[in-house]
């Protein structure tokens, strides 16, 4: 589990209950906040909106990928991926490129797995690139598809907030006849506007920036686990393959990476 994102989405639910327990009404003042007309038309139009803009399986794709942004995604550590590329080399150095097809048997990760095979099946470097970057683009798309979900969802937010907000003056203006009415509800209708930058700044942004953070993250595996498997294909040494996919990662954690290349013999 991500526990910074969890403790973000509480943290900002407490602190809206706790500025409004502050007002002179105190915890009774929630009540006046919790209007089910107000929440139907405003969550209920938002998510409307964005399923008449989506397939029904990319609805539920979107939907479902907050799971991705609490519980984190299924992304390599970068300096785990940098440690098994270097191991496999030094494999393929001492062993031959063929002594792979063993070795990528037992790994987890099925886009390292399907780039050995392609180097162990002889498959030309050029199309080898061609054919991880093309999976790479692909993968990136989809995951670009669940961040959209989260922004387009956090632009309807405060756009049927409006609407709600609309409706609610429209229906003021017609019993402006009861005075004593007009404020309880302005009140209501301001409420609209109130949850649809709720679900637009409280749900939805956190999850589509956790989303792009993650994708990122995988992103940069995969570029640096391409970027190894041609190294190992072209014979590089392994100390010379590290220093090469280090330099894709930040100074600061480089350090981190301990040196494991193997010998340098041929």
């Amino acid at each position: 589990m991500d526990i910074a994102t969890v403790i973000g989405l509480v943290l900002g639910l407490v602190f809206i209950i706790i500025s409004i327990a502050l007002g002179q009404d105190g915890m009774a003042g929630i009540a006046y906040f919790l209007d089910a007309p107000s929440a139907m038309i405003t969550f209920g139009g938002a998510f409307a909106a964005i399923f008449a803009g989506y397939k029904i399986p990319d609805f539920i794709k979107g939907l479902t990928s907050i799971k991705i942004a609490i519980f984190g995604g299924k992304t390599s550590d970068v300096g785990d991926v940098i440690k098994k590329i270097i191991e496999l080399s030094n494999v393929a150095r001492k062993e031959g490129l063929l002594s792979l097809e063993e070795a990528a048997g037992g790994l987890e990760d099925t886009f390292l797995q399907k780039g050995i095979m392609l180097v162990v099946d002889g498959t030309d470097p050029e199309l080898v690139r061609g054919i991880m970057e093309t999976e790479l683009v692909s993968i990136d798309g989809r995951h670009r598809g669940n961040i959209s979900f989260w922004d387009d969802l956090g632009g309807m937010g405060p756009a049927w907030g409006m609407i709600g907000t609309l409706v609610g003056l429209v229906m003021m203006l017609y019993h402006m006849d009861d005075v004593s009415t007009l404020g309880p509800n302005m009140a209501v209708a301001l409420i609209t506007t109130f949850y649809g930058s709720v679900l637009a700044n409280w749900i939805c942004a956190p999850v589509a920036t956790k989303l792009k953070a993650i994708n990122a993250s995988e992103m940069q595996c995969k570029e640096i686990t391409i970027e190894g498997l041609l190294s190992i294909q072209a014979g590089e040494n392994p100390r010379v393959i590290e220093e090469k996919l280090k330099s894709f990662l930040e100074p600061s954690i480089r350090s981190s990476i301990g040196s494991d290349g193997g010998d340098d013999g041929g």
